[in-house]
């Protein structure tokens, strides 16, 4: 059964974007001072005024907009509402001082309340996309901001820009009986995870979990059935979540990956009882790594939900 609240990272609870503020600038200067404040830097790090250990931060520290400036700058973007207070970003370089403290994304996941991470991913994103996108495409004339960060607007031919979310599958791939799952090179040793790849122009979300398996792994996919979301802002993907029926065809992989193999489920009980490690966490023996076993995608990611997912239904069906 898929639980309703999956517990993976940055799926919410989220903030309120209420979008009809975006349009009023004279009520988003008045909330400024008050508001809460999400400083992000270029490399996506969360940025704050004291220097600490990474992993010493527990929670997002609490900022307002009076702390950075008395009227709300240029560079701030409103990313909505809660509650008991309204929220902006701000880019850690337009701060005239630099903040020494940081955090990245992904410790900030692992380690923050849900609702900290979602409102920092959201920063995180919205703050890449303005970054990368200064000039239009249409002219080549520089963009400004408009609509409280969410738009870029062309001087020259008037042309706006949305920020851009790009669609991937990721596909929990089974035969009936085992779990395809593969590694890229570059991956920590013995890293597996399932499927993945991005959507094409003019393609189905089932036409490219079909394509991606295929020219990934080799496998002939027979059927699939969608089973959730995670937005996955390195930089600005949504991750579309499929489980998928395949024809058990020996993999081959080309380019994209290092190996792909099938794992029964006693391989995959195995793996999730090791828990989360790295490489260097599982010990070296006469200088070369200690191989115990594969090791699944960090809890923080819809990846590691669908092999469980896909644990859990085998289970239950070996029960019967």
């Amino acid at each position: 059964m898929i639980p309703d609240r999956p517990g993976f990272a940055f799926r919410g609870p989220g903030l309120d974007r209420s979008e009809l503020l975006r349009e009023r600038p004279d009520e988003l200067r008045r909330r400024w001072p008050q508001a809460r404040v999400v400083i992000v830097d270029g490399e996506g790090h969360a940025r704050f005024p004291h220097a600490s250990d990474d992993a010493a931060a527990d929670a997002m520290a609490v900022l307002h907009g009076a702390d950075f400036a008395a009227e709300l700058p240029t560079a701030a973007s409103f990313l909505g509402v809660c509650p008991d207070a309204t929220w902006f970003a701000l880019p850690h370089e337009s701060l005239p001082e630099p903040l020494p403290g940081r955090l990245d994304l992904r410790s900030a996941a692992a380690q923050w309340p849900a609702f900290d991470a979602s409102v920092l991913a959201q920063a995180r994103a919205l703050l890449h996309w303005q970054l990368r996108n200064r000039f239009c495409g249409g002219c080549g004339a520089a963009l400004a901001p408009a609509k409280a960060g969410w738009v870029a607007r062309c001087g020259g031919c008037g042309l706006e820009h949305y920020p851009r979310t790009d669609p991937a599958v990721i596909v929990a791939v089974s035969d009936g009986a085992r779990l395809l799952l593969g590694r890229q090179t570059g991956w920590p040793a013995r890293r597996y995870s399932v499927i993945a790849g991005f959507v094409e122009p003019g393609e189905s979300l089932e036409q490219t979990v079909a394509r991606e398996v295929l020219e990934e792994t080799g496998v002939r996919v027979r059927s699939c059935r969608y089973l959730g979301s995670q937005p996955w802002p390195f930089p600005g993907a949504l991750m579309l979540g499929f489980a998928a029926l395949a024809e058990a065809d020996e993999p081959q992989v080309g380019d994209e990956l290092e190996e792909a193999r099938w794992f029964t489920l006693d391989e995959i009980r195995a793996a999730s009882a090791r828990g989360e490690r790295d490489a260097a966490a599982a010990g070296e023996r006469d200088g070369a790594l200690e191989d115990d076993g594969p090791l699944l995608s960090p809890s923080i990611s819809i990846s590691r939900w669908l092999i469980d997912q896909w644990r859990l239904a085998a289970e239950a069906d070996a029960g019967r």
